[in-house]
């Protein structure tokens, strides 16, 4: 897809509510896959892709350290929505590598060591997972931090050799909640315990009154813009 036509693409998904964005990409029939955390937002792209009926892959990264809560959602969500989700885990060797070299959890030590067991529970399984998608569907939103303030719609992602979809880019928080709460879609427990950003069980910590959406996300390091890697051009960060 070149420039301008990603630039069309742009306007015309600004002009659709989700299921029109959502559809517009599946017309292309071209292959589309959603990659889920088990977020709010990535439960409301789900639903929608679910109850459109729309040819979409739905994966999610099971990177074996997860919280109890969320892998129980996945088999709720399939059984809510009747679809099946794909998992992709890390290989095991590369894990059994990790360990020997850092530790279970030597992502505390250092920011390189963090950066590693993400690029294994994480970044690898995704570049599987994409094989051969043409469009890469996410559930970013512009106002889940500072650094995805002016996320677009659709962009190129040249590293990975195909376009990313951000159907929900100028939704708020508020948007979220509200189509959650109108189509019954399965939510994690532990939002409602201070937890609006969940990923790995480790990594993850509820917020604080006044804080960002992802301040709890490998709170420990100092960096602002940090990011596991996924939505960084390249996996770089």
């Amino acid at each position: 897809m070149t420039l301008s036509t990603t630039t069309d693409l742009e306007n015309t998904l600004a002009e659709l509510d989700l299921e029109g964005r959502l559809r517009r990409i599946a017309e292309t029939g071209r292959p589309a896959v959603f990659t889920s955390s088990l977020g709010i937002e990535d439960q409301v792209v789900t639903a929608a892709i679910a109850m459109a009926g729309l040819p979409i892959r739905v994966i999610t990264l099971d990177t074996g350290r997860l919280f109890e809560e969320t892998l129980q959602l996945i088999d709720d969500t399939e059984q809510r929505f009747g679809i099946t989700i794909e998992r992709y885990t890390p290989r095991e060797n590369t894990v059994a590598d990790y360990v020997a070299e850092y530790g279970r959890n030597g992502f505390y030590e250092s920011i390189e060591a963090r950066h590693a067991c993400c690029q294994i529970r994480k970044i690898e399984p995704l570049a599987r997972a994409l094989k051969g998608a043409a469009y890469w569907v996410t559930g970013l939103r512009r106002s889940q931090s500072g650094n995805r303030a002016t996320i677009p719609f659709a962009e190129e992602d040249a590293a990975r050799g195909l376009t990313k979809i951000n159907p929900l880019a100028d939704w708020r928080i508020e948007d979220v909640q509200t189509f959650a709460d109108t189509h019954d879609v399965p939510l994690n427990p532990l939002h409602a315990r201070g937890y609006p950003s969940i990923g790995c069980e480790p990594c993850t910590r509820a917020i604080k009154p006044g804080e960002p959406e992802r301040a709890g996300r490998w709170w420990w390091e100092n960096d602002a813009k940090r990011e596991c890697g996924l939505h960084v051009a390249g996996g770089a960060r």
